[in-house]
């Protein structure tokens, strides 16, 4: 069984990347239906406030440890735990089904933003089979989820913003028998080079997140006050104990 902590009453997997990769792998070549959960602050921030998005949070078979502020929660308690960011997370699972013929489908974005990515995926790896895209711009989840099971899809991957991708997300492990489907908010504007990654001393330091904010002030709202909120209430956590 898998090894997981909680943080505020929210699971969070402690594991190494390389093994969240072959919990991946073994998930697909059983047939085993998973739902992945790329957790941050201001996923469980807003969960606090939403029992059904709590749930799913909880429920969901791999919850990988995206946002530094998750890194520096476990380091409160004592857990050293590498960050499983998720736009890396994503690029190595699209390397995944280039390597062993998966299927993949990519559901979110805006229009230009989904059908650049595709683009770039194709060029860049020329044996992967996407087999469905879809921007996020639609009302039917129930008609999206049906195509995507007509299309054989085995990754689903669907940026279209917490909670939304983390609910549409169950709903695709319940009707896709032996999918796996991962939530990554605005990971296709970076994976389609819409977006540019933070420079290298960002990702090292963990704070990539004020580089995408700084380049898009609109990230601001979100990010504030739920950060330090959260810093301060694991904080509050480990001195409760």
């Amino acid at each position: 069984m898998m090894k997981s902590t909680k943080i505020q009453g929210f699971k969070v997997n402690l594991l190494k990347y390389s093994d969240a990769l072959d919990f991946v792998k073994l998930s697909l070549d059983n047939g085993e239906g998973i739902q992945i959960v790329t957790i941050n602050p201001e996923m469980i921030e807003a969960a606090k406030k939403n029992s059904e998005f709590k749930e799913v949070l909880n429920n969901a078979e791999l919850v990988v440890p995206d946002g530094v502020g998750i890194k520096l929660a476990l380091k409160f308690k004592g857990i050293e735990q590498e960050q499983i960011r998720g736009v890396d997370f994503a690029q190595s699972l699209i390397e995944l089904s280039s390597k062993h013929s998966f299927k993949i489908a990519l559901v979110g974005a805006k229009p230009e933003i989904n059908t650049k990515l595709v683009n770039v995926l194709k060029n860049k790896y020329p044996g992967l089979n996407i087999v469905y895209a879809r921007d996020g711009y639609f009302q039917d989840e129930n008609k999206i989820i049906d195509e995507i099971k007509k299309s054989g899809a085995n990754i689903i991957f669907s940026a279209l913003g917490a909670p939304k991708q983390e609910f549409f997300n169950e709903k695709i492990k319940n009707a896709i028998q032996g999918s796996v489907s991962i939530g990554l908010g605005g990971t296709f504007d970076v994976l389609s080079g819409s977006v540019k990654q933070a420079p290298p001393i960002f990702r090292t330091l963990g704070i990539e997140w004020l580089y995408r904010t700084i380049k898009q002030p609109e990230r601001f709202k979100r990010i504030f006050p739920a950060l330090p909120l959260f810093l301060f209430h694991s904080i509050m956590e480990v001195f409760k104990r």
